[in-house]
C-alpha cells in the first residue's frame, strides 16, 4: 500500500499535498512539500513515524521552521510535523509539548512566578526544537533547566535523563542521532517573583526585536558563537579581550573582520549593524541565502583558518 494511503488511515494525522513550506519557515522561501503532515497527537504522530521509516519514501521531521531554509525546489518525500503544545505545571516543575513554542513556555513559567527560562525571551522556534539546539542567551541554556526528555528513538518510547541527553553549548545527544524525535519535556524551575521576571523577560524581548524585528525575514543569528578554548592559540591572542565573554567570541567578530556588513546577494543581506544577521530583504531565493552563507564562511576560513558553523538546518536538493 502507498505510504499517502497509509497515513490516511491512521486517525489524527492532517494530511496536506504540495504545501510551499515558504509559508512556514521564518525566511520564506523554499519549494513545497509533496506531502505535509500534521497532528497534536502523539501516539498519531509515532504511528506515523513508524509508516515513514517501514517506507521507501523520504521523510523529515521539522519544528515550527525557525531555523529551517529549504531549497528552492521544496522536497520530494513527506514532511512531518508534531504540532501538540500542552504545558502543565505541578510545583517547580513544568511539563511541555515539544511542539509548544519556546516563547509560550516561557511566559507560562513566568505566569506561575517560576524563574529559569526569562532569558530565553524572543528566541523563535518550539520547545523540541530548543532541546535538540540547547537554545539559550545572557549566559543561560535550556538544559540548565531539564530533568528529563521523552522520545521516540524509532523502536519505542524511551525517557534520557539531563545527563543522559549529554548537553553541550548549542549541542545536545539529538543531533548525533537525528532518528530520536522529541516528544516531551521535563524541566525544573525555582521559585521567582512574577513581575520582576516578566519585566527582565520583556527588557530582552525590546533588545531583541530592536536587534531582530517580528517582521524580518530571518533565523535571528546564522552562525553560531565559537568557544574560546576550541579556537587555535594564535586566533585567541588576536582577538581584543572586550569581544571574549563568558568563554566566548561571536561569530559576529569574524564575520565583521571580512566585511560581512551590508553584502547582498539579490535580495537576501547581511545586516548593516550585524555581522551575523542575514534576512530575506525580499524575493530572496534559498540558493541566494545559501550561497551568501557558504561566501561568508569562505572569507572568515581564508582569514582565521577556523571554520563557522550554521545554527540553521537544509532540507531538499541543493
Amino acid at each position: 500500500m502507498p505510504l499517502d494511503s497509509i497515513l490516511r488511515a491512521i486517525p489524527g494525522l492532517l494530511l496536506r499535498e504540495n504545501v510551499p513550506l515558504a509559508s512556514i519557515t521564518r525566511f520564506a522561501i523554499g519549494g513545497p512539500a509533496d506531502l505535509l503532515v500534521e497532528t497534536t497527537d502523539p501516539p498519531a504522530f509515532v504511528a506515523a513515524l513508524r509508516a515513514c521509516r517501514a517506507s521507501t519514501v523520504p521523510f523529515y521531521i521539522i519544528g515550527d521552521g525557525s531555523n529551517l531554509v529549504v531549497s528552492d525546489q521544496g522536497f520530494r518525500g513527506v514532511v512531518l510535523r508534531f504540532e501538540a503544545r500542552s504545558l502543565r505545571a505541578e510545583g517547580t516543575h513544568i511539563f511541555a509539548d515539544a511542539g509548544a513554542a519556546l516563547q509560550g513556555l516561557v511566559d507560562f513559567a513566568i505566569a506561575q512566578g517560576l524563574e529559569g527560562l526569562q532569558t530565553l525571551a524572543g528566541i523563535p522556534g518550539s520547545v523540541g526544537a530548543a532541546v535538540y539546539g540547547n537554545a539559550g542567551a545572557y549566559g543561560h541554556s535550556i538544559s540548565e533547566r531539564i530533568t528529563r526528555v521523552h522520545l521516540f528513538d524509532g523502536e519505542e518510547l524511551r525517557e534520557l535523563d539531563n545527563a543522559g541527553c549529554r548537553f553541550e553549548y548549542r549541542e545536545s545527544i539529538f543531533k548525533c542521532h537525528k532518528d530520536w524525535i522529541i516528544l516531551r519535556v521535563e524541566l525544573e524551575l525555582t521559585p521567582g517573583d512574577a513581575p520582576a521576571l516578566r519585566q527582565r523577560a520583556d527588557e530582552i524581548m525590546r533588545v531583541r526585536n530592536e536587534k531582530f524585528p517580528p517582521t524580518m525575514k530571518c533565523a535571528g543569528s546564522i552562525f553560531k558563537n565559537l568557544l574560546v578554548a576550541e579556537l587555535p592559540k594564535e586566533v585567541v591572542a588576536a582577538i581584543p579581550p572586550q569581544a571574549i565573554r563568558e568563554g566566548k567570541v561571536a561569530s559576529a567578530y569574524f564575520l565583521d573582520q571580512v566585511g560581512a556588513k551590508g553584502m547582498r546577494r539579490n535580495g537576501i543581506q547581511v545586516a548593516s549593524y550585524h555581522a551575523n544577521l542575514i534576512y530575506n530583504d525580499g524575493g530572496g531565493t534559498a540558493a541566494d541565502l545559501r550561497a551568501l552563507i557558504v561566501d561568508l564562511r569562505d572569507r572568515v576560513q581564508e582569514r582565521f583558518g577556523i571554520e563557522l558553523e550554521e545554527e540553521v538546518q537544509y532540507l531538499g536538493e541543493w
